[in-house]
Formats: C-alpha cells, structure tokens, sequence
C-alpha cells in the first residue's frame, strides 16, 4: 500500500485534536480542516450547504460563551488564534463520519477512516478499563471506614522497615593489659 500524507500523520497527533465539549469527543471544523488540507471556510460552506446531513447530536456550533471559555483554556499561542475569530462548528464522530460524504476528496475519505478508527480505539479503551475503574470507585468509597487500618498497615511496613534497634550485651573475652 502506498503510504499518503493521511497515512504518515501519527495517532497522536490526531488524539490532540480530539477535545471534550458539552461532554462530547469532539474534532473541531479547524482541526479538521486542516487534516483535510482545505480552508476552514471551504468546509463550513460545505457543511452549511448539507446542514441536513448534521443534526446537534453530529455537529454543533460553540456558544460565545463557550467559544470565550474555549479560547481561554486551550488556545494560549497568537498563531493558534488564526482562524478562530468565529466559533467553531465541532463535529461528533458521527459528524466526522458525515463530512466524508460532504467533503468527497481521497484525503478526506483516507482521514476520516482514520478518526473513526481512532474514536473506536479510545471507546474500546474506555470500556476495557471500566472494571480497573469501577474497583477504584469501590476502594475509594470504602477508605473512608478502613482509614484507620490502612494507616496500621502503613505503620507495620514502616516498622519492618526500619526496625527498632535495642542496644545489645556485648559477647565474648574482654582481654585486659596487665594480666
């Protein structure tokens, strides 16, 4: 298979633009844009065009107000702040999922299969951890009523550690001038 720049972007790079809004996994029109090598402007004209392929569960528009908040918390270089004059149209997976028929380039289509693979791995991800997370919330809701014990077992370990050393009676032949 012939490696094209779709193919050569590292996960990484991908899972950076993946933000949690409204508390949703989301990709930003900017981001994706970008990826796709086409102007911000071209894929919004083209989503506007198709607004009855995105529903709010696929793609929604930041509020000023979470636009503001948004800018303040992850956008802190001057060159990040290109293109973001206007609030962002952020796209679920399943928005994402629609821009490829929207925006029909090789790139795009080569991408977008790429973020859906990436939102399955971090769901697959989520999901095999949920018992580690679900024995975390079980332990941490029982500290509070073995406090005590755990700090024992704490005190125990300490004291194996660095155990007490009584001073000993000296053994064997004291040897004494003179004799």
């Amino acid at each position: 298979m012939k490696k094209t720049n779709a193919t050569i972007i590292p996960d990484e790079h991908l899972i950076n633009k993946i933000y949690f809004i409204r508390g949703m996994k989301v990709m930003i029109d900017r981001d994706l844009a970008e990826l796709y090598g086409v102007e911000t402007k071209v894929l919004k004209q083209s989503v506007k065009r198709n607004l009855d392929r995105f529903p709010s569960d696929f793609m929604f528009e930041l509020t000023s107000q979470e636009f503001k908040e948004w800018r303040s918390q992850f956008v802190t270089s001057i060159s990040d702040k290109k293109g973001l004059r206007y609030p962002p149209f952020c796209f679920t997976e399943q928005g994402v999922t629609m821009l490829s028929s929207v925006l029909n380039s090789k790139r795009a289509i080569e991408i977008n299969i790429r973020i859906v693979r990436l939102f399955i791995r971090l769901r697959e991800i989520v999901v095999s951890n949920k018992e580690i997370l679900l024995k975390l919330d079980q332990l941490e809701n029982r500290v509070g009523k073995h406090d005590v014990d755990i700090d024992e077992l704490f005190e125990a370990i300490r004291n194996l550690a660095n155990p007490e050393v009584e001073p000993r009676e000296a053994v064997g032949y004291k040897w004494k001038r003179g004799n």
